[in-house]
């Protein structure tokens, strides 16, 4: 059972706008776009219209990331209709009036649409009211995928990076943005530096059964989720009141595997609360037992029509009974239940070096016969230049 809590406070006070920045409507028929804040209520209503945004361009998202300023902001039409929106996350630049606007995963706009400044531009206008210096934005699409079987057979022929094999599909659509925000001035913002993951992988599932969709994992796979059967292990939903336990999990991962994610709990507890608040069962924590003992423990966050699997933790005993192969079998089971099209398992590495460390995350996730995708990753636009220069420089020598 899901525990809710009282509802979250409001989103942080925005950087102030100066007076000259009011909006003008844009006149009836005018192809402009215009863009201006949206209410929580309002920008919830745009994304669960849409139903394919991201988590992290949610209202509840602002919340969590308490120790940033943000904003929900709109793209109005001539008929004055939301038509896009995006949640925008405000730092201050330290000892300067200026900020760095970012856009986690978004904006969610027409990517379709082949005059991309037709979006852009109002959105640069609206961050030079609120005297940002560097927007950086996510733009939700795929570049390129790989399939499981190709990413394995790589690995054999001694290949070390996704880089250095050719993927089984090249995304139209994100292939030709990539090609057209270069032209409008953005840039990539480089490997390593984007804060999203750059390359996640994915289960689909359209037009195929539960049973067809296992009978795709690898042998490693099916025995394990047959072994935890056959041992008893218990799969259950918890609360609010569970997060502390898999909190305790989640650093004994961390010491095992030589990573930091650099959270604490009170993180996951405001998580829980404002996704949960937000839409009932947004956030789910999934727990295994075995004999009385939590052994792991897994979170799923859902929005409109996609599920995502954002974070395990798993103890350094009983891993013999497979409780994170349980876990996620279940998971995948209430996932696929909901006629969801694709399960996103979230990051991984495109090092497929088998004796990095890296590579095991990506090596238990290649076993459900899924696809590893590069998305187009974060691009930036310096709204400021001098100001973005000295910024670059300060993040590369941090």
């Amino acid at each position: 059972m899901v525990t809710l809590l009282p509802a979250p406070p409001a989103r942080s006070t925005v950087p102030a706008a100066p007076a000259s920045a009011a909006l003008v409507p844009a006149a009836a028929g005018d192809p402009r776009l215009r863009v201006a804040p949206l209410t929580p209520d309002v920008h919830l209503a745009h994304l669960d219209g849409r139903g394919d945004a991201g988590f992290l361009q949610y209202p509840s998202w602002a919340v969590v990331k308490e120790a940033w300023r943000s904003e929900g902001i709109g793209w109005y039409d001539a008929d004055g209709v939301v038509v896009g929106s995006a949640l925008v996350l405000y730092r201050k630049m330290p000892k300067v009036p200026y900020w760095f606007a970012y856009l986690p995963e978004g904006p969610v706009i027409d990517w379709t649409d082949p005059n991309p400044q037709r979006w852009l531009a109002p959105l640069i206008e609206h961050m030079r009211t609120r005297h940002v210096f560097t927007v950086r934005m996510g733009p939700p699409l795929a570049h390129r995928r790989w399939q499981a079987q190709t990413v394995k057979d790589a690995v054999k022929h001694g290949l070390k990076h996704l880089d250095r094999v050719t993927p089984d599909e090249i995304d139209p659509l994100g292939a030709t943005v990539a090609l057209r925000l270069g032209d409008l001035g953005w840039r990539a913002s480089g490997d390593g530096a984007d804060a999203q993951p750059r390359y996640t992988f994915e289960l689909p599932f359209q037009e195929r059964s539960l049973d067809q969709v296992k009978a795709g994992f690898n042998q490693e796979w099916k025995r394990a989720i047959g072994k935890a059967g056959k041992a008893g292990v218990d799969i259950t939903v918890g609360g609010y009141e569970d997060l502390p336990a898999f909190f305790e999990l989640l650093r004994v991962t961390e010491r095992r595997n030589g990573f930091r994610l650099g959270r604490e709990l009170p993180y996951y507890e405001r998580q829980f609360r404002a996704l949960n608040t937000e839409s009932a069962g947004r956030m789910k924590l999934y727990l295994a037992r075995f004999e009385d003992r939590l052994l792991a423990a897994h979170t799923l966050i859902s929005a409109g029509s996609r599920v995502w699997y954002q974070t395990g933790a798993s103890t350094d005993h009983g891993r013999g009974v497979r409780p994170s192969h349980a876990l996620q079998w279940r998971m995948i089971r209430d996932v696929h239940e909901r006629g969801v099209p694709v399960y996103d398992m979230r990051g991984v590495s495109p090092v497929i070096d088998p004796d990095d460390r890296l590579f095991g995350v990506l090596r238990w996730k290649l076993g459900t016969n899924g696809r590893v995708v590069e998305n187009l990753g974060e691009w930036e636009y310096p709204v400021l230049p001098t100001l973005h220069k000295a910024f670059r420089a300060y993040m590369s020598i941090r």
